[in-house]
């Protein structure tokens, strides 16, 4: 999992230990993942990638504590993520994970600003001031920030593409976690 550009170090920061995951399917029960294990420590780049079903975005959900595992562990920065109510994982994941969605996930109603501005409000991460003025930076290293005001549906695909990126990045997580 590890490209030539990463720079390891000893510092784990994400643990997979023997990670199944099994679906209730029409014709039975459906193995996504069988005994996944692997680490990620700070500093390196993965990329996942396979077939079209062979569960990357279970793995995902997974890692991301969107859905929880059949069996098996999964720890980000220490702390164990199958152990963990519903409202503690949802304070975690808003301060910690960024996720990038394939289909981008903005919400129509929102502006683009206010979209990026979402998980800010919904962790209480920075000032209400701040949170602008993040969200601003954030879109302006997009190249976006003359689009701030309008609706997702008024971007193209790829403009849609780096509003996620730049929400994902708004709850700046800690240095251990990047």
């Amino acid at each position: 999992m590890n490209n030539k550009h990463s720079k390891p170090s000893n510092h784990s920061i994400l643990q997979v230990e023997n990670l199944s995951k099994d679906y209730l399917g029409k014709g039975g029960i459906v193995h996504a993942l069988i005994d996944i294990s692997f680490q990620m420590n700070a500093g390196e780049w993965v990329a996942l990638r396979g077939p079209s079903g062979a569960g990357k975005t279970t793995l995902i959900n997974l890692i991301s504590g969107i859905d929880h595992p059949s069996q098996g562990s999964i720890t980000i920065c220490g702390k164990q993520l199958e152990k963990m109510g519903e409202n503690s994982l949802s304070r975690f994941r808003g301060r910690n994970i960024g996720i990038i969605l394939q289909t981008f996930q903005l919400m129509p109603t929102l502006t683009v600003v206010q979209n990026v501005i979402l998980p800010m409000d919904l962790c209480r991460v920075f000032s209400p001031k701040q949170r602008f003025e993040r969200a601003m930076f954030l879109l302006q290293q997009m190249g976006l920030e003359e689009h701030a005001r309008k609706f997702p549906s008024q971007l193209s695909g790829g403009q849609q593409q780096r509003v996620a990126i730049a929400r994902a990045l708004a709850n700046d997580p800690p240095p251990s976690a990047r």
